[in-house]
């Protein structure tokens, strides 16, 4: 019986790029010189960005985003932390990193793909989703339909088994 599985993952060495790159940048750039504004890699999963006022924390978060994007990773998969003081009169903020679906939001995908009325089986395996069916063509439909909407995480279709 043909399946894939519907996971959501980061590539977490286009993260570490994506932060590096941006580092570099905020080390170039004029608005930024004397400023203690840094961006660190904390962890597997989480950003920490250092910065002196509001202004330069927004601008060290836009930098961030936009090397993101360059390197195709999700915006989706980025959650924002709140802003709290640091020391020195700076302030920080973390950017956790989602890896993998929640119960919630595999629940979500399975009612989403039955609404679609094709004859095919859904099944949470851990992290992951499996949609199973006996045409080819319904699972297809199903991938092309996940990809019409706009679901809340970055959605990635993999083990594809005839």
């Amino acid at each position: 019986m043909p399946s894939f599985d519907i996971v959501s993952k980061v590539n977490l060495q286009e993260v570490d790029n994506a932060v590096n790159q941006a580092k570099k940048e905020i080390e170039t750039r004029y608005d930024f010189r004397g400023s203690k504004s840094s961006v660190t890699l904390s962890g597997k999963d989480e950003i920490e960005i250092i910065a002196d006022d509001d202004f330069k924390l927004n601008a060290v978060v836009e930098i961030l985003k936009a090397k993101m994007v360059k390197r195709n990773v999700s915006l989706k998969s980025l959650e924002l932390g709140k802003v709290e003081k640091a020391s020195g009169d700076t302030l920080r903020q973390k950017i956790k990193i989602k890896q993998g679906l929640t119960q919630d939001e595999m629940k979500e995908l399975s009612k989403i793909i039955k609404d679609t009325k094709l004859k095919v089986q859904t099944q949470i395996m851990g992290d992951e989703l499996r949609v199973s069916g006996k045409k080819i063509d319904d699972l297809q439909t199903v991938i092309a339909h996940l990809k019409s909407i706009d679901f809340k995480v970055p959605l990635q279709f993999v083990n594809y088994r005839d």
